[in-house]
């Protein structure tokens, strides 16, 4: 009788492969199933004795690891900041993912499961916005009114993180149809998903979204065809005037806001920040802490009480949040580390020839959600959420892998 094989030579190569990619994708489901996948691939990794590999980031992430404690152990606070240190778990996905892919053709195929999955959660969520266009219609409420709280959040639970992981599917696949070798049979699937996906961009009402998806669109554009670029202002118009009446509110409150929109909300929010930075410029107010001191530093000139529907756990903007929670330095260590990655993949794409490939289109959707993530933390605190976080840092894996893995390209 044949003894069978040792578990290693078969199961634990498979788990190595697989458990890192199940858990940058089950992200995009529930953050529970993410985080109990991550140590699992973590142990299949040491069990197959995978030398596990980071990428060139480890010293300004490090850093602003070293700082977020320091503010944390100055604060007024301290244990109130801990789940800011719990957050340091998030970035295990860059060390399992960049350990686990071992080829171009599997950073590939990450890619495309990411926007598969982001592809579900945006058919989902046009499955809301009808229940709640019909429910409004059935109460007789003002949709506009009813639906600015209550929005599509496909498989999560807030619209926010819901349109931060549409804005990374949307450049994912975008990329892909401009960049990398696809049949083209395919290509009229793929426009229509980019179609869904854009539907749900729209139909989700995040203003912050939209100017951080159209900067990694036109980034993305410029690289494929110049030319291209001056089409965008067309369909842009034609987008406004031929969108439904809710949209149109919607985009004309980012200049003309209405009662209930949160533009004087944001700008106290930033005058408050700036405050706390001059006030905490080293180490700021702590982890945690903002909400705790913002009545403390509100700008005098603002109206009290401050109205009761007014967030301020965060200040919407990640660059003001962070330094005026941890500090400059902090903050300073924070855009290090996000522009070694862009010197790193910029740098990596300028030794490429012309033409279509599996390393091209990887580094340029590692670039174009760069970008896209930078833009929007100026109107939101998107690296503060785990779920778009842990999406981010699993496509710069993919994109670091295209760096230092130029031999792998099939």
């Amino acid at each position: 009788m044949t003894p069978h094989p040792p578990i290693q030579r078969h199961y634990l190569p498979f788990a190595a492969a697989y458990l890192p990619m199940a858990a940058a994708v089950s992200g995009l489901f529930s953050i529970a199933a993410c985080h109990i996948l991550m140590p699992l691939a973590l142990l299949a990794l040491l069990a197959l004795g995978r030398p596990l590999r980071f990428p060139p980031i480890a010293l300004p992430l490090s850093l602003f690891f070293a700082l977020t404690l320091v503010s944390l152990a100055l604060s007024d606070q301290p244990l109130s900041g801990f789940p800011q240190i719990k957050k340091f778990y998030v970035f295990l996905m860059l060390c399992i993912v960049y350990t686990g892919l071992q080829s171009l053709t599997q950073a590939r195929h990450l890619l495309l499961a990411l926007s598969a999955a982001g592809l579900l959660s945006a058919l989902w969520s046009l499955v809301q916005f009808y229940l709640k266009w019909t429910r409004a219609l059935a109460s007789h409420q003002n949709f506009y009114d009813a639906y600015i709280a209550d929005r599509i959040t496909g498989f999560m639970s807030h619209w926010m993180t819901f349109a931060g992981h549409m804005m990374t599917v949307f450049l994912i696949l975008l990329a892909f149809v401009y960049f990398a070798r696809h049949r083209r049979i395919w290509l009229p699937y793929i426009i229509a998903a980019l179609a869904i996906l854009s539907l749900a961009l729209i139909l989700g009402f995040t203003r912050s979204i939209w100017p951080a998806t159209a900067a990694g669109a036109i980034f993305l554009t410029w690289h494929w065809n110049r030319w291209a670029i001056l089409a965008l202002p067309i369909l842009l118009a034609t987008a406004f005037f031929t969108a439904p009446q809710p949209v149109r509110v919607r985009i004309e409150s980012i200049y003309r806001p209405g009662a209930g929109d949160s533009n004087l909300h944001r700008e106290v929010l930033r005058r408050t920040g700036w405050r706390m930075i001059q006030a905490h410029p080293w180490f700021g107010v702590g982890p945690q802490q903002v909400k705790q001191h913002f009545l403390e530093f509100v700008p005098a000139d603002v109206p009290k009480p401050i109205p009761t529907n007014w967030y301020y756990d965060h200040l919407h903007n990640t660059y003001i949040h962070y330094a005026a929670e941890r500090g400059l330095p902090a903050l300073c260590a924070l855009l290090w580390m996000l522009a070694r990655i862009l010197y790193d993949f910029a740098r990596a794409l300028r030794t490429l020839s012309p033409g279509r490939d599996d390393r091209r289109f990887i580094l340029l959707a590692a670039l174009a959600v760069t970008i896209g993530i930078l833009t929007g933390g100026l109107l939101e605190v998107n690296l503060g959420d785990s779920e778009v976080l842990g999406l981010f840092l699993a496509v710069i894996a993919c994109g670091y892998v295209a760096v230092q893995e130029p031999a792998h390209a099939g």
